[in-house]
């Protein structure tokens, strides 16, 4: 689809949707096309994205550390 900007001006929100949906929206200065309207690609942040496929158990982080490691933490080894 090819739209001169007036049109583009009237109509952005169409445009917009049509661009989402996948199709190519150009617009025009006169019957010279100028830009491309392109959806940015949406990533997704997915909470527990490598749940199950992780082996073992970590550490317990509120477990009491061992004296020695502890020595070692503050330096005193």
């Amino acid at each position: 689809m090819q739209v001169t900007i007036h049109a583009a001006k009237t109509n952005l929100s169409k445009l917009i949707d049509a661009a989402l949906s996948g199709e190519e929206v150009v617009i025009a200065k006169g019957r010279k096309p100028v830009v491309k309207i392109i959806p940015i690609a949406q990533s997704s942040f997915k909470i527990g994205l490598l749940k199950g496929q992780l082996a073992g158990n970590g550490p317990d982080f509120f477990e009491p550390m061992d004296e020695s490691d502890l020595a070692a933490w503050e330096g005193m080894e």
